[in-house]
């Protein structure tokens, strides 16, 4: 599929990786919906995105809620009167170790609490299951295929320190895969990428550059990745139409276990 005119819906799109999607989709002359569930950044990134000369329409929507996937696709369509590719990327982080035992005294000082597990489970999975079942309606209903990208990262091997977002990407890969064979006979692909450690502004603004170092020597080719490069993925998905039922790892060598 080329991209010129087709309409991509890209959550999470108001900064990082989503963003970065958006401007390289927008570059090669697709339509953007750009969602998110920040009202003043999605206006700034529309804003910057036509001030690139990109046709871009803003969706304020929280993934987890099925009313506002539901909204979020029919808004697509109705803007742009198509809806081609689906980019689920909305997600957040709530890390920390299911259970913290404390170095001095040997005593629990912390446990994930159900809060903290389910706010990731709640947009991470279900928010893609949500925006991935209301993305397929639309296409099949519109008869003219499309492409599924869920977001999916090298996490679902299982990463200390995030049992939730852990789980729930390995949720995300198993989607993918399900999907891309439920979804073929409507001409539908789907396909999921799994990043590894990408410099986003919210990663480097978080890491202390010590620690941005030692993340740096544990990756095989010697530097964190950038959200373009992730976004360069995205754009070979659409555009390869071999590529269905797999998850792409876009991670520059790092594995699971090296950290």
């Amino acid at each position: 599929m080329q991209l010129e005119n087709k309409t991509v819906v890209i959550t999470g799109a108001a900064r990082g990786l989503g963003f970065a999607m958006a401007e390289r989709f927008a570059k090669h002359g697709a339509k953007i919906v750009v969602s998110d569930v920040r009202e003043e950044a999605v206006g700034e990134a529309v804003q910057t995105l036509r001030e690139g000369g990109a046709q871009v329409h803003g969706v304020i929507a929280d993934v987890a809620s099925e009313e506002d996937a539901a909204r979020l696709m029919d808004e697509a369509v109705s803007h742009f009167g198509s809806l081609d590719v689906a980019i689920l990327n909305a997600g957040i982080l709530r890390d920390g170790f299911m259970v913290k035992v404390s170095s001095e005294s040997g005593e629990i000082s912390k446990r994930m609490t159900l809060e903290e597990w389910q706010a990731v489970i709640d947009v991470n999975l279900t928010g893609v299951f949500l925006t991935g079942r209301e993305a397929a309606t639309r296409m099949i209903e519109l008869k003219n295929g499309g492409v599924i990208i869920p977001m999916a990262s090298i996490a679902m091997h299982g990463n200390v320190g995030q049992t939730n977002y852990a789980a729930a990407k390995a949720g995300v890969a198993a989607l993918a895969k399900t999907w891309s064979m439920e979804l073929a006979r409507f001409k539908i692909r789907v396909a999921a990428i799994a990043p590894g450690m990408i410099a986003t502004d919210m990663v480097l603004q978080a890491m202390q550059p010590a620690a941005r170092e030692r993340w740096q020597s544990r990756i095989p080719i010697g530097r964190l990745g950038t959200p373009d490069e992730i976004a360069h993925v995205a754009q070979f998905i659409v555009e390869n139409e071999l590529i269905c039922g797999v998850v792409i790892e876009a991670s520059g060598g790092l594995h699971p276990g090296m950290a």
